[in-house]
């Protein structure tokens, strides 16, 4: 089979397409996950890397895992209870780890539906825009399971744990207006604009320094489950070394000499 992550790199923007359009980018091969994790280790030491759009080729987003496996207990759904708790960390439970530690900012294009794992995957994203195409879905328990690629830790800390209870219980599906209200994405585009708005949105992002961007994405994840005060001391390191860059000197000069900066990754 084909490699399942198409890259396309636009200075620093890097656009990743998820390429099984046939099985509606579904996620639950061991190769799969493995380009996802390697892809992620590679843009950490990129410096030249400042932000990551991530969408999918054909009529979905991510259809999430692969119901005819598990209805056969093939591929990543065989073995004991044991081995599948296995199977589960050293498997699809790496590429929230991968995406979690990826400290540049990745925006997801919602293109079509993103179910279960999808849905997930999404969430792991730190922007996401979607088309009016897309539907959304938690849908683990009408399967007789439970999200375990750690949506549980994702969804509520996006739409609240009302909603996203909601979501979990029921396995109901929602549509791109209802995610906008919600605020699971942040913009609905016509389905013939979100790539290019995603794409407006990146080079927006990449027109900052790199480094404060990788600081600031630390930060704000560090800052879900840090008290104040550590924040603040974290801040304070982030800062310190933000202050001794050529970039940041760079931002300075080009703010009060009112020309465009050029940054250097430095």
């Amino acid at each position: 089979m084909s490699p399942f992550l198409q890259i396309e790199r636009d200075g620093p923007i890097v656009t990743v397409r998820m390429n099984h359009p046939d099985t509606r980018n579904a996620l639950t091969t061991p190769e799969q996950i493995e380009e996802f994790v390697q892809l992620c280790a590679q843009l950490r030491r990129d410096r030249s890397a400042r932000v990551m759009v991530l969408t999918g080729n054909g009529s979905a987003f991510c259809a999430g895992g692969n119901v005819k496996d598990m209805r056969d207990r093939s591929g990543i759904f065989a073995g004991s209870p044991y081995e599948l708790r296995d199977t589960y960390r050293d498997g699809i439970q790496r590429i929230p780890l991968a995406l979690y530690e990826l400290d540049i900012p990745v925006i997801a294009a919602v293109n079509g539906p993103a179910i279960g794992a999808g849905l997930d995957l999404a969430c792991m994203c730190d922007i996401r825009l979607a088309s009016p195409t897309a539907i959304f879905a938690e849908s683990f328990v009408r399967l007789g399971i439970v999200p375990g690629d750690g949506g549980a830790w994702l969804l509520p800390r996006i739409i609240g744990i009302p909603k996203a209870s909601l979501m979990a219980f029921t396995g109901d599906t929602i549509d791109a207006a209802k995610a906008l209200d919600w605020g699971l994405v942040e913009q609905v585009c016509t389905h013939e604009t979100l790539q290019s708005e995603a794409q407006a949105l990146a080079k927006r992002i990449a027109s900052n320094p790199g480094h404060a961007l990788r600081l600031c994405k630390r930060l704000l994840r560090e800052g879900q489950h840090m008290r104040l005060d550590s924040l603040l001391e974290l801040s304070a390191a982030y800062q310190s070394i933000a202050h001794h860059t050529a970039d940041h000197e760079e931002a300075v000069a080009a703010f009060v000499e009112k020309r465009p900066a050029s940054y250097r990754d430095k």
